[in-house]
């Protein structure tokens, strides 16, 4: 089932009578299914690195035959075109970021699981069976590629209960000669400002809850990635945020709502 797609998964489950599967997402699902942005694609050593945006915080990458989702929440029927996933990357306990039903729906037999200790304790014991558990500033290896936790939070006052430090995790996922940088939910942090060698960073800003706009220009400019998504930005001024930028980074925007 490793190359399946979970729509051709899921029809293979109903025509064995697997009802609470076909429950869960119907067979006319495949004609609601979302249309997806194109995918990009970074050369690597190794083999390319695939991004696939598709909600919000969601997103899909793939190298060497590999496919690792990114906070995967929402309806399953926006994954129904998408290859199952080999490994599943959590970052903060927030429904926007972790949806324990979603994943339950999503994993094979061989999927796996890395999140903080506070996802952990929200997953279902079957998933729980699955994961490795990463807190900041570990590190931890799966496949050959490297997933080293970065402390994510809120530093402005009367935001700082948002997101607590050490609750949740970023991510630099080394691939080959690759560094990509998952900041998850975060304002502008020291350990961001300290990155260096980031060739893609994925930056949210939407208020009151991660970043404005100039907020996250100034932390791009500050540790300067070699391209950057600006993603979990809704409602966000992203021309701003480009215009601020400036050339400190390559600015992708992509149909993320």
């Amino acid at each position: 089932m490793k190359s399946a797609t979970l729509g051709a998964a899921l029809k293979a489950a109903i025509s064995l009578g697997a009802c609470a599967v076909a429950a869960l997402v119907p067979m006319s699902a495949a004609a609601q299914t979302p249309q997806l942005p194109p995918p990009d694609t970074l050369t690597a050593r190794g083999g390319n690195i695939t991004i696939q945006p598709v909600n919000h915080a969601s997103f899909v990458m793939t190298y060497r035959g590999l496919v690792i989702y990114v906070d995967p929440v929402g309806s399953v029927e926006r994954y129904l075109n998408l290859p199952l996933p080999d490994l599943i990357v959590v970052t903060d306990i927030h429904g926007d970021h972790m949806n324990a039903g979603t994943i339950n729906a999503l994993v094979s037999p061989h999927t796996r699981i890395i999140a903080p200790a506070a996802v952990n304790a929200q997953l279902t014991p079957n998933l729980q069976a699955r994961t490795t558990v990463v807190q900041n500033r570990q590190t931890t290896t799966w496949e050959g590629i490297t997933f080293e936790a970065v402390p994510m939070y809120n530093v402005t006052e009367g935001r700082t209960h948002l997101h607590t430090p050490g609750r949740g995790n970023g991510y630099i996922i080394t691939f080959g000669n690759r560094r990509i940088y998952v900041a998850g939910d975060t304002e502008p942090t020291r350990e961001m400002a300290a990155l260096r060698n980031i060739d893609v960073a994925f930056v949210p800003m939407n208020q009151p809850f991660t970043m404005t706009p100039q907020q996250a220009a100034d932390a791009v400019r500050s540790f300067r990635p070699r391209i950057v998504y600006p993603y979990h930005s809704r409602n966000s001024d992203l021309d701003e945020f480009t215009r601020l930028v400036g050339d400190a980074s390559e600015v992708r925007l992509r149909a993320w709502y």
